[in-house]
């Protein structure tokens, strides 16, 4: 699918294979705040979640796709989450891995290819996003993409005994495809 590929990276959807790709991550408690994760996952879990990967958006209400490079490495994850097609809107969040792929337009091309797919194959008409305020690299991607700022959660998340505020963003497909 031409959307989902770009210049130097594209998406697909999640294979058995990636069974120890996404338990590394999932497991990875320096980005649970992130997901609002506070228990690991097993392999089995993750097992049966990627028995179901298949299913369809419409049924499942969410969907996960790698991001991978041209060497066909898996360098993160983009989801699309809480699919919400009678008010056309869905939740979107990316994670780049390793610390040595971010900060070179990965993120920023994964999110110009799932949005562009959001807004032109599920006829979406907005995307929104939660930001922790201390995630300085993902306000500045999303804001650096349209996304505008429409509100903080304050005392939202509580992490290692204080509070965090979270900003919600979102952004409104203006174009008609």
């Amino acid at each position: 699918m031409l959307t989902l590929k770009g210049e130097h990276i594209y998406l697909r959807a999640l294979e058995p294979e990636d069974l120890s790709f996404i338990h590394t991550i999932e497991n990875d408690e320096s980005i649970w705040e992130i997901s609002n994760t506070i228990t690991p996952y097993s392999k089995y879990l993750i097992k049966q979640y990627l028995d179901q990967a298949h299913k369809d958006i419409f049924e499942v209400k969410q969907l996960r796709l790698v991001i991978c490079n041209y060497k066909h490495q898996a360098m993160g994850m983009i989801d699309v989450f809480d699919f919400d097609f009678k008010n056309r809107r869905a939740g979107i969040g990316v994670l780049i891995k390793e610390t040595e792929d971010r900060q070179k337009g990965n993120g920023k091309e994964a999110l110009q290819l799932l949005t562009s797919y959001c807004f032109k194959h599920l006829d979406l008409h907005q995307l929104y996003c939660n930001i922790s305020e201390d995630n300085t690299a993902s306000l500045a991607l999303f804001k650096n993409q349209g996304f505008k700022e429409i509100g903080l959660k304050k005392d939202w998340n509580y992490l290692n005994g204080q509070y965090k505020n979270e900003y919600l963003f979102q952004l409104i497909n203006t174009n008609v495809y």
